[in-house]
């Protein structure tokens, strides 16, 4: 009997899956995206492109007057959010997402309604939000991303999202619309940031050892080019070794697709997880120290492929942590 249910749960599971994925784009219906930095502009162009009404806010006006100018309604205040069905939220980090969903959101938004934090933020933030908004009869789910703006652009995220049920159920044909692939983590809205946070760390914790290894080779006598094509089209040919590599490789540490700062919060929250699960971190807790040192040495305005550049002076290979301007293009 017990394995028939199970069966039968199943079955209705995979069903709400195939409903969801033969959904169509989203053409109707209102989406509030506030935080129109790189990420959220790209939501917001992606999003009118499917044919939704986007109501647009920041802090910065010139960032609303860019979406105004492309199609989207520019809103003075998320007060103004009461006509949407989502609100899409895309800010930098606990405190703003906290102020304002707590000062703002989550008080306009209408009963039925879904929040959908793309912040990178706490597993705790996000678990006490989504109870908050359920007070209010609201749907929040925590939809973080891998990926970096210009994958934004081209649709080539990837999605983590956790969240009830019916409000996944409400928001799934959107976020499978914003990247190519859509990960469910589970009804937890804190475990999508914690997998986020785990992405993360792996990346900088990637990026520590191509640095290292990348600089070993070159004072061997190696050329770098050289010692970076054996290697990322050897073992080591992941999209994180070959696109971040390649940052390394190339010198390219601005514009900052992920700025130092962002990425000393990511590993401070991951750490701060890996102690309250007594979980050892230590390559994160160096890596970690590594890009607090690009802060101390002024490089703060770097991307976090700069644990490269860290790494090249440390081993006599430059002399500081100043930055080489992009190449000129080809006359």
């Amino acid at each position: 009997m017990a394995e028939a249910k199970t069966q039968a749960r199943d079955k209705s599971a995979a069903a709400r899956s195939a409903k969801a994925d033969a959904a169509p784009a989203p053409t109707a219906g209102a989406v509030g995206v506030i935080g129109l930095g790189h990420m959220g502009s790209a939501f917001a162009l992606n999003l009118m492109a499917d044919g939704c009404r986007v109501l647009a806010y920041d802090r910065d006006e010139a960032r609303v007057e860019a979406l105004r100018k492309a199609g989207a309604e520019a809103l003075a205040s998320p007060a103004e959010l009461s006509a949407c069905d989502v609100a899409l939220t895309s800010l930098p980090d606990d405190v703003a997402l906290k102020a304002v969903t707590l000062d703002e959101l989550i008080d306009n938004l209408r009963p039925g309604a879904v929040h959908i934090s793309m912040s990178t933020v706490s597993p705790g933030l996000s678990r006490f939000l989504a109870v908050e908004h359920k007070k209010r009869r609201q749907g929040y789910v925590a939809a973080p991303i891998l990926g970096n703006p210009d994958l934004a652009t081209s649709r080539k995220l990837f999605v983590i999202a956790a969240g009830e049920e019916a409000a996944m159920d409400k928001v799934r044909p959107l976020l499978k619309r914003l990247g190519q692939r859509l990960f469910v983590v589970g009804k937890d809205a804190g475990l999508a940031n914690l997998m986020k946070l785990g992405g993360n760390v792996l990346t900088a914790t990637t990026l520590q050892s191509m640095a290292e290894v990348l600089a070993l080779l070159v004072k061997g006598g190696i050329e770098e080019r050289v010692a970076f094509d054996v290697l990322t089209n050897s073992l080591f040919d992941s999209k994180v070794h070959r696109a971040y590599g390649g940052k390394i490789v190339d010198k390219r540490y601005r514009p900052a697709g992920m700025a130092v700062p962002l990425a000393v919060k990511d590993l401070r929250l991951a750490l701060a997880e890996a102690e309250r699960s007594a979980a050892p971190m230590p390559l994160a807790s160096l890596v970690h120290d590594r890009l607090v040192a690009l802060i101390a040495g002024g490089a703060a305005e770097l991307d976090w492929s700069a644990l490269g550049l860290l790494e090249a002076r440390d081993a006599g290979l430059t002399a500081s942590l100043e930055a080489p301007a992009p190449a000129s293009p080809p006359a």
